[in-house]
C-alpha cells in the first residue's frame, strides 16, 4: 500500500530547518520573517534578532494570534526589556526559544489548529 502526504497549498508549513535557514513550503529563508498557517511575511523588518525593536511587534499583533513564538536564532536569547514588556502587555501568550525549537513548536500547534504566529530569525 502506498501512502502519500496531502499538502494544502493555502497553508504555510515549516518543511525543514538548520542553523542557517528555515524552509517554508520547500523554499529556504535565512532572514527574519513572520509566519502563521495562513500568512507569510518575508519582508518583515528586522532581518536579524539583534535589530528587533518594540515597534516591529505591531505586525505580529495585527495578525491577532492566540500565541506568539519568537525564534531567536541558534541560541535562546531573551529580548530587551521594552520588547519583553510589549509582549507581556499584549495579552497574547508567547514563548521565546531558539529557532529550531520554535519551528518544531509551530508545526505542533499548527497541526492542532491553533492560531499561532512565529517570528523567526536565523541570525
Amino acid at each position: 500500500m502506498k501512502f502519500s502526504e496531502e499538502h494544502d497549498d493555502t497553508q504555510f508549513t515549516i518543511t525543514g530547518y538548520d542553523d542557517q535557514s528555515v524552509r517554508i513550503n520547500d523554499n529556504s529563508f535565512n532572514q527574519g520573517f513572520i509566519l502563521t498557517p495562513n500568512h507569510f511575511n518575508s519582508d518583515w523588518q528586522p532581518q536579524t534578532f539583534i535589530d528587533l525593536q518594540a515597534q516591529h511587534l505591531e505586525a505580529i499583533f495585527a495578525l491577532q494570534p492566540e500565541v506568539i513564538l519568537l525564534g531567536t536564532g541558534i541560541k535562546q536569547v531573551f529580548p530587551e526589556k521594552e520588547i519583553y514588556l510589549n509582549l507581556v502587555n499584549s495579552g497574547i501568550g508567547f514563548e521565546v526559544m531558539n529557532t529550531q525549537a520554535a519551528c518544531r513548536t509551530f508545526n505542533i500547534l499548527m497541526a492542532d489548529d491553533r492560531n499561532v504566529a512565529a517570528a523567526l530569525f536565523c541570525k
